[in-house]
């Protein structure tokens, strides 16, 4: 675990991390959803802070139950990515650089290609994903997704 890692201190982001407790640890999909729904509204959709953005639909893919909607969030995600900084990233507390998000968000597109049955989609995320993986650190986030990304290359070599 990386030492003295700072506390998210935007609102914004807290309320977010709200919606993902709801759903991880309390089951509560849809409320996360409704949650995450008002967020949106909130932060003026895909013309919002990039960093609230990418946050709020990369957490929103993960309640929907449509494959398709999955991937929408998730592009929407990939798409904010691209606009954010380092300094934006760090004023809100967010212990990652940018190209730390890379790997999750990769992650998820390349598991919502394989779902609709698009491998070559699936393993050029796959891959995007493994490249950046190095910018994580050895605590419980980076094995997360080094744990996801591992499954997903047994799944996708399989198939």
């Amino acid at each position: 675990m990386r030492e003295q890692q700072p506390m998210v201190t935007d609102e914004t982001l807290a309320r977010i991390n709200q919606g993902v407790q709801l759903h991880h640890q309390q089951g509560q999909r849809a409320a996360a959803r409704d949650l995450f729904a008002q967020i949106w509204d909130e932060i003026g959709g895909e013309r919002g802070d990039p960093l609230h953005v990418c946050v709020l639909a990369h957490a929103m893919a993960d309640v929907q139950d449509d494959v398709h909607q999955e991937l929408l969030w998730d592009q929407r995600a990939l798409v904010a990515a691209d606009l954010l900084t380092d300094a934006r990233v760090a004023q809100a507390g967010v212990p990652l650089p940018v190209a730390g998000l890379y790997p999750s968000l990769h992650l998820n597109l390349s598991e919502c290609h394989r779902k609709l049955g698009d491998l070559g989609r699936a393993r050029e995320h796959l891959h995007r994903a493994q490249a950046g993986i190095g910018t994580l650190g050895d605590d419980e986030y980076g094995k997360l997704i080094r744990d996801g990304l591992d499954r997903l290359a047994r799944q996708l070599a399989a198939e």
